[in-house]
């Protein structure tokens, strides 16, 4: 994990705001400081050291400038990396290119095993997050336990280390975003302990908190509680 200096987050660029110079060669990760999707890519690129290598763009998604989607990504949403002279998208992609293309410590361990697991878990991580906003619409804490239930019978496979694959990788990057969430939400808004009777999952989370290539890149807990109320627990 390469640097620990901590980064000054630029304001949010919006409609009214100049673009960077676009395809001078510079490689840009386009982001929103409060996406759990972009905070995939942000991650991956702070584990491996990529801080001087790729520059960080946030985006305003509420107040979006237009020569985004016109001269950059025209899906119009991030993570996006400009690389190359093209850009890509979607976040578990940008997770591997990154990884692929990049110097740094690797993401996805050589091993078989792991990496056969690695990619069962990955496959599942679109179900888990749709599980976790469905259960919002009904009973949360109990809608939601199986989803959690998942991660810590997942957590139990290797004993190398308290992450998925025992040590730090894609995966971990995958689901993290999500997971801070949900906790987050679950104890401010429900006052439930999603680790309660998970001590696996209590401590993937802990030892998560240690990894400055993550925690440089989680959301305001107050502003996440007011995004989710206002978008999916206006019920409540």
């Amino acid at each position: 994990m390469a640097t620990t200096v901590k980064e000054i987050r630029t304001p949010p660029l919006t409609s009214n705001s100049d673009p960077p110079p676009i395809f001078n060669g510079d490689t840009r990760l386009y982001i929103s400081y409060v996406c759990p999707y972009a905070q995939r890519a942000w991650i991956a690129r702070n584990y491996k050291g990529l801080q001087d290598k790729i520059k960080l763009v946030s985006i305003n998604l509420q107040d979006r400038p237009a020569w985004y989607k016109e001269k950059v990504y025209p899906e119009n949403k991030v993570p996006s990396l400009e690389h190359n002279g093209k850009v890509l998208g979607e976040s578990l992609d940008l997770i591997s290119y990154i990884d692929v293309n990049f110097e740094g410590l690797s993401l996805v361990p050589s091993d078989p095993a792991k990496k056969e697991f690695g990619d069962q878990l990955i496959s599942h991580v679109d179900t888990f997050t749709k599980d976790l906003y469905s259960s919002l619409k009904g009973d949360p804490i109990k809608q939601a336990g199986p989803a959690f239930d998942y991660l810590e019978n997942a957590l139990g496979k290797f004993d190398d280390g308290p992450f998925f694959l025992g040590q730090f990788s894609w995966v971990d990057i995958a689901y993290v975003p999500f997971v801070e969430r949900f906790h987050i939400v679950f104890s401010e808004v429900f006052k439930h302990d999603i680790t309660e009777g998970r001590p696996k999952l209590a401590a993937w989370i802990e030892e998560l908190n240690k990894i400055d290539a993550y925690t440089q890149t989680r959301a305001d807990p107050n502003e996440i509680i007011d995004i989710f109320k206002k978008r999916f627990l206006a019920q409540q």
